[in-house]
């Protein structure tokens, strides 16, 4: 059982829940939202010493409260333990996520699974707790960080394709069924991020992909961020969308 102080958030601000927070987007995330006022629950699977870290220095530099709690998001009972004795939720991120890069001939089951149920599955474990307390509001913002690779496929990684898929048609799908709830679901499909996911390409490889980029560089985690919160704080009109942010590559 995941035990955790909520205690400790003040019932009169705003909470943002922010899965894979420990490194890369996730961590960008909740460096933005904390600047702008919100207080965080932060996940992450095994990095705790560094989200620990995190969480403590952006209470020090941004007086917020800020909760790091250690779940594996591809697992039901751990999602739902960390969400059960949240007061409120008003933004929810579902950002963990990992990859495989490899033939599909030689993609075990369950390396299948354990990459759906981190990616995809997880978006419903988390969902299906939040949806609740935005309901009991009667407002609320889920943004789901997808990828371009969910628009249009990659080959060698089909799994963490289809799971990004899955998680653009989930997010239109739950954006219609919570419109009259005034409760908005968004997705921001990513294209080559600076982060240590795309660490197993060489320079080489590396460079060949900067130069199919119109924008003739990669993406930057703190832009993806910087979109999040724009979402967070978006009209609420705007809603079951999946916004590309690629710099005009895909």
């Amino acid at each position: 059982m995941i035990q955790t102080d909520y205690k400790r958030f003040d019932s009169r601000l705003p909470i943002a829940y922010i899965s894979g927070a420990s490194r890369g987007i996730g961590r960008a995330i909740a460096k933005t939202f904390a600047s702008a006022g919100y207080q965080l629950l932060l996940t992450c699977s095994h990095s705790m010493e560094q989200l620990t870290s995190l969480a403590a220095d952006l209470e020090d530099q941004y007086l917020i409260t800020c909760i790091p709690v250690q779940a594996d998001m591809g697992d039901y009972a751990q999602v739902r333990d960390s969400m059960l004795s949240l007061p409120r939720l008003d933004v929810l991120v579902n950002n963990a996520g990992i990859s495989h890069v490899g033939l599909l001939s030689d993609l075990e089951p369950q390396q299948w699974r354990h990459i759906i149920d981190t990616n995809l599955s997880s978006c419903f474990y988390t969902c299906k707790h939040a949806v609740p307390l935005m309901l009991q509001a009667h407002s609320g913002r889920i943004i789901n960080i997808s990828s371009v690779w969910g628009n249009v496929g990659a080959s060698m990684e089909v799994a963490y394709s289809a799971s990004k898929g899955g998680m653009n048609s989930f997010t239109k799908a739950l954006a219609k069924e919570l419109a009259p709830s005034n409760i908005q679901v968004n997705a921001i499909a990513c294209g080559i991020i600076d982060t240590a996911m795309n660490a197993h390409l060489s320079e080489e490889d590396m460079d060949l992909l900067k130069q199919e980029i119109p924008a003739d560089r990669l993406g930057t985690p703190a832009e993806a961020a910087h979109l999040a919160l724009q979402l967070a704080q978006a009209p609420d009109y705007l809603t079951g969308q999946i916004i590309t942010m690629d710099g005009g590559w895909c």
